[in-house]
């Protein structure tokens, strides 16, 4: 039986996808992943997946691409060249699967399962019902085991990823950095979502005062960023680290310190405990960090909870701007398992838990 695993979004949907992923994988001959650009560099990254398509989807994303006939037609044509015998359409809980769902029939899937609320018509073969409150990578799994393909005994449903690089290292003018160390990823996808670099450079000086080995990363588009927060005292790898890179780093840091955004995703795939500043602009409970030890930090009952909004519609930014830098280093304390300036204690000395 061959398989298809769709998901259309971001970086860090498509980590969140992997145990789904992983117990379509189990039962299949050959999986594939169809996913967007964006999430391409994930889903290479994920095991289970033999083959990646990649289709930038007109209803998907913050930019997306116009409506273009002949390149739907070109999809449609060459899923259609080997068409799956079964697809499972992962969507977040706002969105629509028969969009997809259309063009995946159109191409010959003889049977598609997805979330759905509305009525599908002759588009799904197993229209599930999200459960209340479920975690996206829950959701995910939920909707798998509805059509049929239940993790495999044995695997625990966490995140994961190929194995991370074994060679090479966070390097600096000393050379590489002793694993345990402390990852601070400032960077967003949108302002919502982002904390004050002026507060995120006091956390890393406050950290490196504390005893704590720091690294700073980000994206190529990030360098000023990643510069500004380091400030010639952390290591800044801002834009010199490919995804599977980033994913060696994250797994050798004792904590990292990140938004919600697809490296705090990245971190817990690899089972490293973050400390999450997390807007609430979408829910904790459905985008948390999933699996790993992790401290929640940001007032999730702000008046733009749930709004989605990209840049924060309350004047000041409340919801992160009430966190301080000395709360990001109580809950570095509290992940790491140690004192400042001691040896890290094995990831997950912490507990999962949530401060708000």
């Amino acid at each position: 039986m061959r398989a298809m695993v769709a998901r259309m979004d971001s970086f860090g949907d498509v980590l969140l996808a992997g145990p789904a992923v992983r117990a379509v994988a189990a039962r299949a001959e050959h999986t594939t992943l169809l996913c967007g650009p964006l999430g391409a560099p994930a889903a290479r990254m994920l095991p289970g997946v033999d083959e990646v398509i990649v289709w930038d989807a007109p209803w998907v994303g913050f930019d997306p691409p116009p409506v273009d006939a002949p390149d739907v037609a070109r999809i449609v044509a060459r899923i259609g060249q080997d068409p799956p015998d079964e697809a499972l359409i992962l969507t977040s809980y706002h969105q629509s699967p028969l969009p997809l769902a259309l063009l995946l029939r159109m191409a010959g899937v003889r049977r598609l399962a997805a979330d759905c609320e509305d009525y599908p018509g002759a588009l799904l073969d197993v229209r599930h019902h999200r459960r209340p409150h479920r975690h996206e990578a829950e959701a995910a799994l939920d909707l798998a085991e509805a059509a049929g393909f239940p993790l495999p005994e044995g695997d625990d449903g966490r995140l994961a990823v190929r194995r991370p690089p074994a060679d090479g290292c966070p390097a600096g003018e000393d050379g590489c950095v002793e694993d345990g160390y402390v990852v601070v990823h400032p960077g967003a996808a949108v302002p919502a979502r982002r904390w004050g670099r002026e507060r995120l450079a006091a956390t890393v000086r406050l950290l490196l005062r504390a005893g704590y080995r720091t690294v700073v990363t980000g994206g190529p588009g990030e360098r000023d960023l990643t510069a500004f927060v380091a400030n010639g005292a952390a290591l800044d790898l801002g834009g010199r680290t490919t995804p599977a890179a980033l994913a060696g780093v994250l797994a050798r840091a004792a904590v990292v310190v990140a938004g919600n955004t697809g490296p705090a995703h990245l971190a817990a795939a690899v089972g490293t405990p973050v400390v999450s500043l997390f807007a609430p602009v979408v829910p904790a409970e459905r985008w948390a960090p999933f699996g790993v030890p992790h401290v929640l930090l940001g007032d999730q009952g702000a008046p733009c909870a749930g709004s989605r909004a990209r840049v924060c519609p309350v004047a000041g930014h409340p919801c992160l701007n009430e966190v301080s830098p000395e709360d990001v280093l109580a809950a570095v304390e509290k992940l790491a398992g140690r004192a400042p300036g001691l040896e890290p204690g094995p990831h997950g000395a912490g507990t999962a838990e949530r401060t708000e």
